[in-house]
């Protein structure tokens, strides 16, 4: 073995943010914007990753910390049992980890994929999505559904359910806008904001996370159905729902409301966990004026492919 290759897709969510984690479905799609992770194995013990976040050298038996390489360094740590030996890490990205697309859970599962392969362990999606996922609830103290995860492992549009778990493969989905309002929050910060604001109101938290269950249900019939008209409405009524929770700001609004002007555009809702990042449209206008980046992307039909040399 001279060469483990992983390319991994971006992500960005449909609908069901926030509600998925209280039991309710979300839908994701795979965008054809890769991480790739290669590993080439050293005769040693010592670990070397070269990534645009930081360049790293420690030794595999006690891994010295560094913070730009949270998730890298989790996998690492979990999986070290099953290593025989050290490794050379590179990973490239098509997209800055600024603009969001999933970039932390593309890179925990391309990590996970190599270094999988590299133990002899089991690649099929659903242990690699059980082993990323333990590592994201890691970093990140519990928290994360793992939709991005199950968008970039499984590929395409997919269907998600928490728990009991639940990955249904869904057919077709029209061409997508996506937009970039300049800045983010990270995800588990959006999140504490949240649970903040639900301890002053729990019970119109609680009708809010249903209604937004609600919503994504009918928006997974309206894709089956191919009613891109419908699953337009549904996602400007998710997206009031995210401005009721709280995580649209001046910019989200301004560039939704923009965007709802076009004839071409169906629908148009934050993508992800708010306050920030980006925002999906359903439709495309090539014509469109705004101050915002868009970012090209198409859906991608494959999830986690793994070469070795």
């Amino acid at each position: 073995m001279q060469k483990i290759s992983v390319k991994v897709p971006g992500s960005i969510m449909l609908m069901g943010e926030h509600a998925v984690l209280f039991g309710e479905k979300a839908l994701a799609c795979a965008v054809d914007k890769y991480i790739t992770v290669s590993l080439i194995p050293e005769p040693d013990n010592q670990i070397h990753v070269h990534s645009v976040l930081a360049e790293y050298h420690s030794d595999l038996a006690q891994l010295t910390e560094e913070p730009r390489l949270t998730f890298v360094l989790a996998a690492i740590e979990h999986l070290k049992p099953d290593l025989p030996s050290g490794f050379t890490l590179k990973i490239e990205a098509e997209f800055s980890h600024t603009v969001g697309l999933g970039s932390s859970a593309a890179v925990t599962a391309g990590v996970v994929a190599a270094l999988s392969v590299y133990s002899r362990l089991s690649v099929d999606r659903h242990s690699l999505f059980a082993r990323s996922l333990e590592i994201v609830h890691k970093v990140q103290g519990g928290r994360g559904s793992g939709t991005d995860l199950v968008a970039s492992i499984f590929g395409s549009f997919v269907s998600y359910r928490v728990a009991p778990r639940e990955i249904t493969a869904l057919e077709g989905l029209p061409p997508i806008s996506l937009f970039y309002v300049g800045y983010k929050t990270r995800t588990p910060d959006v999140l504490k904001i949240v649970e903040g604001l639900s301890q002053r109101n729990p019970e119109i938290y609680t009708q809010l996370y249903k209604l937004m269950g609600q919503v994504t249900q009918r928006a997974e019939l309206a894709v089956l159905e191919q009613d891109w008209k419908k699953l337009g409405l549904l996602m400007n009524n998710y997206q009031g729902l995210m401005d009721a929770l709280g995580v649209s700001d001046r910019n989200i609004s301004e560039l939704v409301y923009t965007l709802r002007e076009s004839n071409l555009i169906d629908g148009v809702k934050i993508s992800g966990s708010g306050l920030g990042d980006c925002v999906l449209a359903l439709g495309a206008d090539p014509d469109i004026k705004t101050d915002y980046q868009q970012i090209p992307v198409a859906i991608a039909p494959q999830g986690v492919t793994i070469e070795i040399d």
